[in-house]
């Protein structure tokens, strides 16, 4: 049943593909145009579970791209705080119906796109950032927002802003940052949230060329563009896949 798709739900799928490899080699946010398009598919919960292995197999392109690039203190500080929150999302996702996702996914973005309203006043405030508070906040936050809705690419876009992070380190510490976390949730989704199978890793790998063909251009367009206009774009992204969340 899944491979029965009319023409425009499969040009759907390979658009969100090439998304999917474009956000984790350029720009973090448009992966969040993603997660509408995966709900409207497959259906909220089970929708992460298509998703999250065409998010690892971008997450290693990424990596691979950019391993050189990564902070790994910015990672180390937070995974303890991520796992609470995927442990807090894991349980989420038992009490939930599928209906509710859609709800709880529009929650995330908005909470995430009040985090990037308050940028400034973070940056402002540099002591503070450095608090364990502030990465106890954004740590939880991104492990529940991408357990439930693989929606932390906001969150840890403002979080790694922060800290005013060069766009090839902002790239390779979030790469890094997803390729392990979403390897932590790949247990859970097969065998807690039951969302993975044969095939729908068959669809996954069909999906594969769209996935690298994005993330080739992602590579691209980074070299291309500024720094500064980088983190223009981002921020830009960020609020566009906001809007798109919370009017689907």
């Amino acid at each position: 049943m899944i491979f029965d798709f009319s023409i425009w739900e499969w040009a759907l799928l390979l658009m969100a593909a090439a998304m999917t490899g474009l956000s984790k080699t350029g720009v973090p946010a448009v992966g969040m145009l993603v997660v509408p398009i995966m709900a409207w598919l497959f259906g909220g919960r089970p929708s992460t579970g298509f998703l999250l292995p065409m998010l690892i197999m971008a997450d290693i392109a990424a990596v691979l791209y950019y391993r050189r690039n990564a902070n790994f203190r910015y990672i180390f500080r937070l995974m303890p705080f991520v796992l609470m929150g995927i442990a807090i999302g894991t349980l989420t996702g038992k009490l939930f119906s599928i209906d509710n996702f859609s709800r709880i996914i529009g929650i995330m973005v908005i909470i995430s796109t009040i985090m990037l309203f308050l940028k400034s006043w973070f940056e402002k405030m540099e002591s503070r950032i450095h608090n364990i508070w502030f990465s106890a906040f954004f740590g939880v936050l991104a492990g529940y927002s991408t357990m439930i809705a693989n929606a932390a690419g906001p969150v840890m876009a403002v979080y790694l802003l922060s800290f005013q992070l060069k766009k090839n380190e902002f790239i390779g510490t979030a790469a890094w940052f997803f390729m392990l976390v979403n390897l932590i949730k790949l247990p859970l989704q097969i065998w807690v949230w039951d969302n993975i199978s044969m095939q729908t890793l068959q669809l996954n790998l069909m999906l594969l060329p769209a996935i690298l063909l994005g993330a080739v251009l992602g590579i691209y367009l980074v070299k291309k563009i500024p720094e500064l206009y980088y983190r223009y774009l981002i921020i830009g992204a960020t609020v566009l896949a906001a809007i798109v969340m919370v009017l689907q």
